[in-house]
C-alpha cells in the first residue's frame, strides 16, 4: 500500500487552496502539443493555476466505463461519514447482477460483512464492479437506481452538461455517457474528499486480508508491473474499458517540479478486427502530454498586484490632471517558456476620465488578457490613490461649462438681438417724434 509522496503532497496543497479560495472557472489557454495522439479526447489541465493548456474534442460524449466509479465514490463518501465502522453485508443477489458480463470485480463474497474504507478499496483500485454494485445498493437503501440519481444530480450540481449515468461501474449502455471536460470537474470535485487521493493511488492493498491482495489496473503507477507504461510522477485516479464500445479511458495526474497536472485521456483504440489488442493509447497519450507540459510550460506572472496598469485623466483635482490605476489582484499562469509576458494583450475597459473626488480602491473598469485570441482573465481596475475635489476648479469648471453651453449661447443672442432691437426702436422713435414737431407760424405785421 504504498504512496507516492510527492503526489501526495501536491494535492495536499492543491486542495488546501480549494478550501480557502471561492470557486473559479477555468481559464483557457490552450497551446498546440504537437503530439500524435490516439485518443478521440483528451483534456490537460494545470491544477496549480486551473488552467487547460491542452485539449481535444473536449465536449464530445463518450462512453466513461470505469472512470464512472469517481462519481460513485463521490456519492459514497458524501452519504457514508465513518469509512472505518459503517459496515456493509455483501449481498448474494447483488453479486449475481454481473453474471455473464465478463467484469472487473475485486472478488467479494456473499454475505461478508466489509467496512465502507475495504469497499472504496475495492472500488477504485482492482476497478471492483461488485464492490460498485455493494454501495449503491447500500447507500442507495436497497435501490441501486436512487443511488443513480443521486449520481445524476451531484452531476448537474458540479456544472456537467454532457454527463449522464445509468450504473455505478460503467459498464456500457448508450445512455450511459460523459465527456472529458465533465470528468474533469468531476474529479477535481473527488479529490478534495477524504481518502480518495490516497486510495486512488494505491498500487496493492492488503485491506481484505494477506490472501485476498488488492492490486491495481493503473499500470502507470505500478513500477513492478507497468513496464513500458509506468511514468514515476503519475499518480493515480482510475482506468476504464468497455472493449471498442469506449476504448482504452485513463483519469491520472502527475507532479513534477512543482507543477500538477490532471488528464482525462478517453477513446483511445481497444482491438482491431483481427482481434489482436492494441497498445493502451490512453495511458501513452497521458504520458506523453505530461512530458511535453512538464519540459514546455512554466508559470509566470502576466500582471503584477503592484503594477502601474495605467494611467487615466481626471477632473476637479487641484495640481493633478491624471490618476493611477492598479489592479485588484496579480495574475499568474502557465505559459510555454518561449512566450514572452509582453505578447500577451491588454484590452481596457475604462472611463476616458474621471472626476473628483475618488478614493484609493475605487473599481473603476477592467482589463481583459489574452493571448493568441484565447482569453485567460479579466481583472478588476482600482484606482490607486485617493484625490480630494477642488471646489475652486469645480466653481470655474461650473462657469465654463454654463458660459460655453449651446442654451447660454442662443439666450447671448437673443438677448443682444433684443438690445438690438430696443435701440434701433428707440432711434426710429426720436426720429419719428422730431419729424413730428409743429410748424411755428409768423405773423406779418
Amino acid at each position: 500500500m504504498k504512496k507516492t509522496m510527492t503526489f501526495l503532497t501536491a494535492i495536499v496543497v492543491f486542495l488546501s487552496a480549494l478550501m480557502i479560495m471561492p470557486p473559479q472557472s477555468v481559464n483557457a489557454a490552450e497551446f498546440n502539443a504537437d503530439i500524435d495522439l490516439s485518443c478521440k479526447s483528451v483534456w490537460l489541465e494545470n491544477l496549480d493555476t486551473e488552467t487547460v493548456v491542452f485539449s481535444k474534442e473536449a465536449n464530445a460524449r463518450r462512453f466513461p466505463a470505469s472512470t464512472t466509479k469517481i462519481m460513485t465514490y463521490i456519492i459514497t463518501a458524501e452519504k457514508v461519514s465513518d469509512f472505518d465502522n459503517t459496515y456493509v453485508t455483501v449481498k448474494s443477489e447483488i453479486l449475481h447482477m454481473l453474471d455473464g458480463t465478463g467484469s472487473s470485480v475485486a472478488g467479494l463474497e456473499a454475505n461478508e460483512k466489509l467496512s465502507i474504507y475495504q469497499l472504496l478499496n475495492c472500488l477504485m483500485i482492482p476497478s471492483g464492479n461488485d464492490a460498485a454494485l455493494i454501495l449503491a445498493d447500500y447507500v442507495g437503501g436497497g435501490d441501486i437506481s436512487k443511488f443513480v440519481d443521486m449520481m445524476n444530480d451531484k452531476a448537474k450540481e458540479l456544472g456537467c452538461t454532457g454527463t449522464h449515468f445509468v450504473n455505478p461501474h460503467g459498464l456500457n449502455d448508450p445512455n450511459h455517457y460523459t465527456t472529458v471536460s465533465d470528468m474533469a470537474k468531476i474529479t477535481k470535485y473527488a479529490l478534495t474528499l477524504p481518502k480518495f487521493a490516497e486510495i486512488s493511488n494505491t498500487v496493492t492493498s492488503d485491506c481484505l486480508g494477506d490472501d485476498r491482495y488488492l492490486v491495481t489496473t493503473n499500470y502507470m503507477i505500478d513500477e513492478y508491473r507497468g513496464g513500458d507504461y509506468y511514468y514515476p510522477y503519475a499518480s493515480g485516479i482510475k482506468t476504464g474499458s468497455t472493449g471498442n464500445d469506449s476504448g482504452y479511458c485513463l483519469v491520472s495526474t502527475a507532479s513534477r517540479d512543482g507543477y500538477t497536472y490532471l488528464c482525462i485521456a478517453y477513446g483511445a483504440p481497444y482491438e482491431d478486427k483481427n482481434g489482436e489488442y492494441y497498445d493502451n493509447g490512453a495511458m501513452i497519450d497521458s504520458v506523453n502530454l505530461y512530458k511535453w507540459a512538464f519540459d514546455n510550460l512554466s508559470i509566470k506572472t502576466i500582471l503584477d498586484k503592484n503594477e502601474l496598469v495605467k494611467e487615466i485623466n481626471i477632473n476637479y483635482a487641484w495640481n493633478k490632471d491624471k490618476i493611477r490605476l492598479t489592479p485588484a489582484q496579480g495574475y499568474s499562469t502557465i505559459m510555454p517558456d518561449d512566450v514572452s509576458v509582453e505578447s500577451i494583450d491588454r484590452i481596457f475597459d475604462i472611463p476616458d476620465h474621471l472626476d473628483a473626488p475618488v478614493k484609493e480602491g475605487d473599481k473603476i473598469g477592467t482589463v481583459t488578457l489574452s493571448y493568441a485570441n484565447q482569453k485567460l482573465a479579466t481583472i478588476d481596475l482600482l484606482v490607486g490613490e485617493s484625490v480630494d475635489r477642488s471646489e475652486l476648479l469645480t466653481a470655474l469648471d461650473g462657469i465654463k461649462r454654463i458660459t460655453t453651453s449651446q442654451w447660454f449661447i442662443i439666450v447671448i443672442v437673443i438677448v443682444a438681438i433684443l438690445i438690438i432691437i430696443y435701440f434701433i426702436i428707440i432711434v426710429i422713435y426720436k426720429r419719428n417724434k422730431k419729424n413730428q414737431r409743429p410748424v411755428k407760424k409768423y405773423r406779418k405785421f
